[in-house]
């Protein structure tokens, strides 16, 4: 990666460490994130739309979740998974997720997902929620091949992610119409620069095909990009 990159991803990597008590806002829609009752009935009904994907892939087995969060989906993937291995890079949002999901078949890990080696064949799904956006685009390739090499033959990836909508985000934020690094506000008002890469669900299963993988993906009416990918 560029010096560039890694001052970005640096930068990255701290906006999520200092929002992390206020992450849970975004997806509460809190705060700067309230549009009104309309908008979070739709917004409800479309994440319910991406659980009732999630369970009709039927996570089960070993699970690796990266970029785990505060533990929304985490709090999803313990109904069917026998184990999981849930990864971030903040142990500030790892609390988090151990405060949300007590659950014992989760093992936490604390790690730089662009520095970090997961068990080789190991796993029979890797999920991960709102993070293949924060890939730089010149780090896809590379990110898919972390996938395929964790997988178990026969295993299959699953993601979420967010649609381009100026809605999904922050009153105070600002949605440019094509730059793939965005800024990004705190309620204290500090902003930080972030790699937010929003994807078209065909144009993906495109990309996906030329890292040879089979996907399938689909959006939600407004909010979510969701679907899965197995490697060929």
């Amino acid at each position: 990666m560029s010096v560039h990159t890694d001052t970005l991803l640096e930068q990255q990597k701290e906006y999520y460490r200092a929002r992390a008590g206020e992450y849970d806002e975004w997806f509460l829609r809190q705060g700067r994130y309230d549009r009104g009752p309309e908008h979070r009935a739709q917004w409800w009904a479309e994440v319910e739309e991406v659980r009732a994907a999630l369970e009709h892939f039927d996570p089960a087995g070993r699970v690796l979740e990266l970029a785990c969060g505060t533990g929304w989906w985490t709090e999803q993937l313990v109904r069917w998974a026998d184990e999981i291995t849930a990864v971030d890079a903040s142990a500030e949002v790892l609390e988090l997720n151990r405060i949300r999901v007590g659950d014992e078949k989760v093992r936490r890990v604390q790690a730089d997902l662009f520095r970090w080696t997961p068990e080789p064949e190991a796993y029979d799904v890797v999920f991960f929620s709102f993070w293949l956006s924060h890939v730089p685009p010149e780090r896809f390739g590379d990110f898919w091949e972390m996938v395929r090499n964790a997988l178990k033959p026969g295993g299959r990836a699953f993601f979420v992610d967010s649609l381009r909508t100026v809605e999904s985000t922050a009153k105070d934020h600002v949605l440019p119409e094509e730059d793939v690094v965005l800024e990004r506000k705190l309620n204290d008002g500090r902003t930080f620069s972030i790699y937010k890469v929003f994807y078209d669900p065909f144009d993906l299963e495109c990309r996906l095909a030329r890292e040879n993988y089979y996907a399938e993906a689909q959006g939600t009416a407004n909010f979510f990009l969701h679907g899965y990918a197995k490697p060929v």
